[in-house]
């Protein structure tokens, strides 16, 4: 049987979060995150990392020597090159660490969690890709308070990404979440018990 792998994806505060969380506790299914690879990519002593701080200086990191998120989010968030930049250096090493762990993983269904699926173009990846999504208020609204953004800052990010109706445009699968978490629950189960799409 053809291993189903699932790329799960939306856009940023849309519940992506907590529909992993559901399909690692209820269905027991390995969960690959991009953002963890991500943060991995930039860790410290790693060729990404010094890259970064010969880019933008010795400011970018921490006393310890880490990487300074969100100096390094002031400036990505508002200039498109620095972060298509940023990202030439991190998302091809997230791939590696993906192709790796497919080949080792024995489980017949897998879940990639990508936030920039489309925009990293990882979608070969995976057999079939499930968009969370919610109301562009709910979304601000979220994202907002998660991150303690202000509007102007919560907007940067949402605008960072693909659009979500976009993504949507191109699932598989469409998880509503703008609704109750029962609701978003229930339709997890309707997507896990679905025939894979592939």
């Amino acid at each position: 049987m053809t291993k189903r792998i699932i790329g799960l994806t939306g856009g940023i505060a849309t519940g992506k979060t907590t529909v992993t969380n559901y399909l690692a506790s209820t269905y027991n299914l390995p969960i690959l995150d991009a953002d963890i690879y991500a943060r991995e990519a930039v860790s410290l002593g790693s060729p990404v990392l010094d890259a970064i701080a010969k880019r933008y200086g010795q400011e970018i990191l921490l006393a310890d020597g880490n990487l300074h998120r969100q100096k390094l989010g002031e400036i990505i968030f508002n200039r498109e090159d620095e972060r298509n930049w940023l990202e030439s250096l991190i998302h091809p090493y997230v791939r590696d660490r993906f192709v790796e762990a497919i080949i080792q993983c024995s489980s017949e269904i897998l879940v990639l969690v990508v936030p920039l699926l489309f925009e990293a173009g990882m979608t070969d990846l995976v057999t079939e890709i499930w968009v969370v999504h919610c109301s562009q208020e709910q979304q601000l609204q979220r994202l907002m308070q998660r991150n303690h953004l202000n509007q102007q800052q919560a907007q940067v990010r949402i605008n960072s990404q693909l659009s979500l109706a976009e993504k949507v445009a191109r699932a598989n699968i469409v998880l509503d979440n703008s609704s109750s978490l029962e609701v978003l629950l229930k339709q997890v189960d309707m997507a896990v018990k679905a025939p894979s799409v592939n």
